[in-house]
């Protein structure tokens, strides 16, 4: 675990929300499990208003699994009613969003058990010639 500005791209669970296994006869590739063998934190400037539009983006159950994966506890089971005004709760979204970021590690299909590897902070997700659908 190490600390690091954010001056680079690399998988950040935002990323990890949005990505699907594509393996020929996947019926529901997502949400992909994760892995982290290389984990960075950073501290990436609180933007409000970006995470709260963002929240409404996201499938929170698969953050807040994601965030568990790699070991951060602190988002709640539900997202609280008063979520838009929660700064302490926005904070926490923030952190899991924006300052996990998985330098190496793996993507699993939850379906087919197939593992898509995250190198230098870029999930691989090129499928094989006999995964294409």
């Amino acid at each position: 675990l190490r600390r690091k500005s954010h001056a680079r791209f690399a998988m950040k669970l935002i990323t990890h929300n949005m990505l699907q296994s594509n393996v020929k006869g996947v019926q529901k590739g997502y949400p992909l499990g994760l892995r982290a063998t290389k984990l960075n934190v950073l501290d990436v400037p609180f933007n409000k208003e970006f995470v709260k539009s963002m929240l409404m983006r996201l499938d929170y159950a698969v953050l807040r699994m994601a965030a568990k994966a790699l070991g951060y506890n602190d988002l709640p089971e539900e997202i609280p009613a008063d979520s838009s005004d929660n700064e302490e709760f926005l904070l926490k979204v923030h952190h899991a969003m924006n300052n996990l970021e998985v330098e190496e590690g793996t993507l699993i299909c939850q379906e087919t058990g197939r593992e898509f590897p995250i190198k230098n902070g870029i999930p691989d997700m090129l499928l094989k010639e006999n995964e294409v659908k």
